[in-house]
């Protein structure tokens, strides 16, 4: 398994998972992180491997050619202010474009070609398939349609809100949205509406990470697409 996006709040628990499956699990760190002497004792601690190949694609390619991974994870993203173009340091640019587009069209290509025929996981979100209303939608529904056409295997997991009190960014508007919501939500579902429910109410990144970990060690169809509703039932 190799994880790119492992250090996320989401990837940290699919790495966690995946080794506690007992898989041989890769965990990508970026070789110029600022916490990088940080993440390899976390995840030499879960029995992960780190890997810090650079972001380029004869790099990523001839590591994925090494490791000929049964899966490939790319649970990339920026945050919204990162996404503006404010600069964390980092060598690659964190806009929507540079991360969430043109790092996961880079590992697309790469496991194209290693060999290994991996299927490809891809961490989108809720309503990527309508109309693109603003970036961080607009890249995902682009990674969507080339990951489809790729010709891989793969798992599209679709979540609405991913929060959890033990999340490290500060999203402070995502956390208070999610909290109102699954309120609205828990009403609603009190009142019959259960699918709705179930459909928009936030998960956990822990619920997040053991669902893609089912869903693609478990998967036998070619192309699974799975929304909240789906990914709940897996850790429910």
């Amino acid at each position: 398994m190799f994880i790119a996006g492992a250090t996320g709040y989401t990837g940290r628990e699919v790495v966690r998972e995946c080794v506690a499956r007992g898989l041989e699990t890769v965990a990508h760190v970026r070789p110029d992180s600022s916490r990088l002497d940080h993440w390899r004792k976390h995840f030499g601690a879960v029995g992960a491997r780190v890997d810090t190949t650079a972001w380029r694609l004869d790099e990523i390619g001839a590591t994925l050619a090494r490791l000929q991974p049964s899966q490939v994870h790319a649970l990339l993203g920026t945050t919204r202010k990162r996404g503006s173009g404010s600069g964390s340091g980092s060598a690659v640019v964190d806009t929507y474009e540079a991360v969430d587009y043109g790092l996961s069209i880079m590992l697309l290509e790469a496991a194209l070609a290693c060999g290994s025929n991996p299927r490809f996981v891809y961490l989108s979100a809720l309503g990527a398939d309508g109309r693109a209303v603003n970036a961080y939608m607009g890249v995902r529904k682009r990674v969507e349609a080339a990951i489809r056409g790729s010709g891989l295997p793969y798992l599209v997991a679709r979540p609405g809100f991913i929060t959890g009190d033990d999340r490290d960014e500060t999203r402070a508007a995502e956390r208070i949205a999610s909290v109102v919501g699954d309120g609205l939500l828990g009403l609603l579902g009190a009142l019959g509406a259960k699918r709705t429910q179930a459909r928009y109410s936030s998960l956990t990144g822990a619920q997040l990470g053991a669902a893609i970990v089912e869903l693609a060690c478990e998967a036998r169809e070619h192309a699974v697409l799975a929304e909240t509703e789906q990914l709940r039932a897996c850790v429910s």
